[in-house]
């Protein structure tokens, strides 16, 4: 068992991040790349969905504290991040540092769960990308045979002119006094447009780092206006509408119901573990730590400024938000059309659309990216088979790790009803967050030696309560997630036990192989 808990050598890492040559990673990002990267994977579905549903269920205009807290807990888990991203800049993110610090059985532990919030993160944001998609060609009079655009089994129907799941529009069409009956309905067989999306943007993180990084950037501009735009307009409403704004905005914190969750202080942390999902992302800044060009400088820069940029955007928008449309009216797919139709601004569902789009494509790209490279560096250490770690000698890419896991996505998000994988991405990605806080509070205590370009402020005071703020988090959501979580871990297990223990590089050199 002790060797189970053998960790990976700081000189053996410092060395990896200094290679050069056929097989190593491109370094070609700089701290702009970098925040841009972190914006593109933070600012996708969250902004433009979930504030609305987190909103009318369980906070109220309170949202606007959901994401304080929600992002306070963000904030002690990137500055941990930040420590780790300059002192060893290896692609990997929190498996990496989980190997230096805490051992190869937590290592892979942490390595196996960032593939489940990667991959299925990705398949997610697949599915409401092609969502958002079709529905803007249907605004357009373009309409795909419906057949194509949902999982098997999904059930869809004609309304006003438009293909829709029978379960997001059954109220409107009752609403209507129409029998769904009789109308017409079809079957979902393949969804053949989050399908596509998936190859299209594998083939982006195939060619290149750089491009895909340039790709990332220019769509992150265009979201990031969209935002703007949307707040713009907001705002203007609200000074012309003070006492609309204010009755909407009154009670600002809902009595709570009665029930834990609904309303109330507790809506408010209930609704801050909901709307976690928005700050998924950040943390695949630092997978991209050995593509930086300057990571003990940039990869801190990178982390925690695309952290705070959007937590000021998400602040502004969900405020804004529930200044201009009743709380209650706010529980719908898409809430920011919504308040953009309350201000009067009849093009402002077109752009919101067309932002969403570019938002959902990079969280997309940034999130296949992560997946490749802890792929990459779990081969490297001989814990998942040689394949993946291979190199593209052109465009020095993990080229294989890259199509496999991107034919992987395609088919999940095409084939399979993704409704309560937001739920598994945040108690994924919330573990990780525990064990990088708990690995720079160790590592300062085994090698308080070592140079660290970027310190962690009041250690342990931030790394204890990042720990705690993500697993009071992960204790708001709902038991069969949790379950899903050990299931997903115990398939993990025997892949470590069947294969990665006997190759494990660290545990080669232990035995003297």
């Amino acid at each position: 068992m002790a060797n189970l808990l053998a960790t990976k050598s700081l000189d053996i890492l410092m060395k990896e991040a200094e290679e050069e040559g056929e097989h190593t990673l491109r370094r070609a990002l700089g701290p702009m790349n970098l925040i841009m990267l972190g914006i593109g994977a933070i600012i996708g579905a969250g902004i433009f969905s979930l504030t609305g549903t987190a909103a009318a269920s369980f906070a109220g205009p309170g949202i606007v504290l959901s994401f304080v807290l929600a992002g306070t807990a963000c904030v002690f888990a990137g500055l941990c991040y930040a420590e780790f991203a300059s002192l060893i800049p290896i692609a990997g993110s929190a498996y990496t540092y989980g190997y230096a610090t805490l051992g190869e059985m937590v290592a892979w532990i942490i390595g196996w769960d960032l593939v489940l919030e990667y991959a299925f993160g990705a398949a997610t944001v697949a599915s409401s990308w092609s969502a958002t998609v079709v529905s803007l060609l249907q605004d357009m009079g373009i309409h795909i045979p419906p057949q194509l655009t949902a999982t098997p089994g999904t059930v869809l129907v004609y309304f006003n002119d438009r293909w829709e799941t029978l379960a997001s529009s059954k109220g409107a069409i009752l609403a209507a006094g129409v029998d769904p009956a009789s109308l017409p309905h079809a079957i979902g067989l393949f969804n053949i447009v989050a399908f596509l999306a998936i190859v299209a943007v594998t083939t982006i993180l195939v060619i290149g780092i750089k491009e895909s990084a340039a790709f990332n950037t220019a769509i992150v501009f265009v979201k990031v206006a969209t935002i703007l735009i949307f707040i713009g307009i907001a705002a203007m409403w609200v000074l012309k509408n003070p006492e609309a704004a204010s009755k909407n905005w009154t009670p600002f914190i809902p009595p709570n119901t009665g029930e834990f969750g609904h309303y109330g202080w507790s809506g408010i942390v209930r609704a801050a573990g909901v709307i976690f999902f928005a700050y998924i992302g950040f943390d695949a800044v630092s997978t991209a730590a050995q593509e930086a060009k300057n990571p003990k400088r940039d990869m801190p820069i990178g982390i925690l400024g695309s952290l705070v940029i959007c937590t000021v955007l998400y602040i502004a928008v969900s405020g804004l938000l529930t200044g201009v449309v009743h709380y209650t009216d706010l529980n719908t797919a898409a809430p920011v059309a919504v308040g953009i139709d309350r201000t009067g601004v009849a093009w402002g569902r077109w752009l919101v659309k067309l932002g969403a789009i570019a938002g959902l494509s990079t969280v997309m790209l940034v999130m296949l990216l992560g997946q490749s490279r802890v792929f990459y560096s779990m081969s490297r250490d001989g814990l998942l088979w040689k394949w993946a770690g291979a190199v593209h000698p052109k465009f020095k890419t993990p080229y294989k790790s890259s199509i496999v896991v991107g034919v992987f996505v395609a088919f999940f998000a095409s084939l399979i009803p993704v409704n309560i994988l937001g739920e598994l991405v945040s108690i994924g990605t919330l573990l990780a967050f525990v064990i990088v806080c708990a690995g720079v509070w160790m590592l300062r205590n085994r090698r308080p030696d070592l140079q660290r370009p970027f310190k962690t402020p009041l250690v342990p005071l931030v790394p204890i309560l990042g720990i705690l703020t993500s697993l009071g988090l992960m204790a708001g959501l709902p038991l069969d997630t949790w379950l899903r979580l050990i299931v997903w871990l115990a398939i993990g297990m025997v892949i470590y036990f069947t294969y990665g223990a006997k190759h494990s590089k660290v545990q080669q050199a232990l035995e003297g192989k």
